[in-house]
C-alpha cells in the first residue's frame, strides 16, 4: 500500500480548517461539541499516514488510536497552577492539541473517527487495487 502524500496533505488542510470553523459560535449551533474530538483522530490519522506512507492500514489505525488515547490520558494529569505544563495549556494552539480535562466520551469520538479512515482507506484501496488488477 502506498499512500498518496498530496492527497493526505489537501485532506489535512481541509480537517484543520474544518475543525477551526466548528469552534466558532454559529457552527456550535449546529455542531455537536464533540465533532472536534472525532475531526481530532482524523486528522492524526492522515498525518500518520502521510508520514507513514507505506505502513498498512490497520497499523496506522493502531498508533492513531494510541496517540489519541494517550493524549486524551495526559489530561488526567494536573499539576499545580504554576507548573509549567500547565501554562503550555495557557496558549490557544497548544490547549487546542492538549485538552484540559479528560472525558470518557472523548475516546469514543477519537474511535469513531480512526475507524472512519480505517474503512474509508480499505474501501477506497481495495477498490482502486481491484481495478489495476482488471485492466
Amino acid at each position: 500500500m502506498s499512500r498518496n502524500r498530496t492527497l493526505y496533505f489537501l485532506l489535512s488542510i481541509a480537517i484543520v480548517c474544518i475543525g477551526l470553523l466548528s469552534r466558532t459560535e454559529t457552527a456550535s449551533l449546529f455542531i455537536t461539541s464533540h465533532f472536534g474530538d472525532y475531526l481530532y483522530s482524523i486528522l492524526i490519522f492522515l498525518i500518520f499516514g502521510w508520514i507513514f506512507k507505506n505502513v498498512p492500514t490497520y497499523k496506522i489505525l493502531i498508533i492513531t488510536l494510541c496517540f489519541c488515547y494517550g493524549i486524551e490520558l495526559l489530561q488526567l494529569y494536573q499539576p499545580a497552577k504554576n507548573h509549567w505544563f500547565n501554562s503550555l495549556r495557557n496558549y490557544k494552539l497548544t490547549q487546542l492539541f492538549l485538552g484540559n480535562h479528560f472525558k470518557w466520551q472523548d475516546i469514543v469520538y477519537y474511535t469513531f473517527g480512526g475507524m472512519s479512515c480505517y474503512f474509508l482507506e480499505q474501501k477506497f484501496t481495495f477498490s482502486n487495487h481491484k481495478k489495476s488488477k482488471q485492466i
